[in-house]
């Protein structure tokens, strides 16, 4: 019954929201409320010397923004909403930790080496788009930052024996992180980066060198009404 009522509930908020947008008129005041959810290809850039580039890794988002007119038209507005965000990286550097203690090594011997996280997303964007009150498919130009607060983490591999470590919510995991992103395209298909401007790592180092790893991704993101 409770799940009826709920499924009931969305259902006539959505037909109320369809419907106050069939009785705009050209001009009227309006703004673009949207569900975002996204799929990237990921990697890991600025990483030590003695690591190469990661293998296949992919991350997902979905969430929702509250959009901010700047104008009547409704072509310029402010944006910002919150979500959910899953990231998974192939990577190549070993992590582990004892005792509340993280160590960084480079070792060719192991193998599937996974790094999860799950983050809380908080995006803030200024829009530009070609829409109208009653034209739903358009050109857009969305830009802005995104902070990112980390729910867990997890580092996995395996070494040449076939023995398995995890290590979950490591201390020096920068559990904050923020980056700048941005998506263009038509109606609900849309290009979109993100380039992390925080390390994951806080006061990390491999032999003496900084580890400043941080997070880009590039993929489509896609906008409902």
């Amino acid at each position: 019954m409770n799940k009826a009522f709920k499924t009931l509930f969305l259902f006539f908020i959505t037909l109320n929201t369809f419907s106050q947008k069939e009785t705009l008129e050209l001009g009227d005041r309006y703004a673009d409320d949207q569900i975002y959810a996204s799929v990237s290809f990921a990697q890991f850039t600025d990483q030590p010397s003695l690591i190469i580039k990661s293998s296949f890794s992919y991350g997902i988002s979905a969430g929702f923004m509250k959009d901010f007119i700047l104008n009547k038209q409704g072509s310029f507005s402010i944006a910002g909403g919150i979500g959910y965000g899953f990231d998974l990286f192939n990577h190549k550097l070993k992590v582990e930790e004892l005792n509340n203690v993280t160590t960084f090594s480079s070792d060719a011997t192991i193998s599937a080496n996974i790094f999860k996280s799950h983050n809380i997303e908080f995006p803030l964007e200024i829009r530009w788009r070609t829409s109208t009150a009653n034209r739903y498919s358009f050109w857009r130009v969305y830009t802005g930052i995104k902070f990112m607060y980390n729910l867990s983490n997890k580092f996995q591999f395996e070494d040449n024996n076939g023995n398995a470590f995890q290590y979950s919510n490591i201390t020096e995991y920068n559990k904050l992180q923020y980056g700048l992103t941005i998506s263009a395209g038509y109606d609900e298909f849309n290009i979109n980066i993100f380039y992390g401007l925080t390390s994951i790592f806080k006061d990390a180092a491999l032999n003496a060198e900084s580890i400043n790893t941080k997070i880009l991704k590039f993929g489509l993101i896609f906008y409902i009404l």
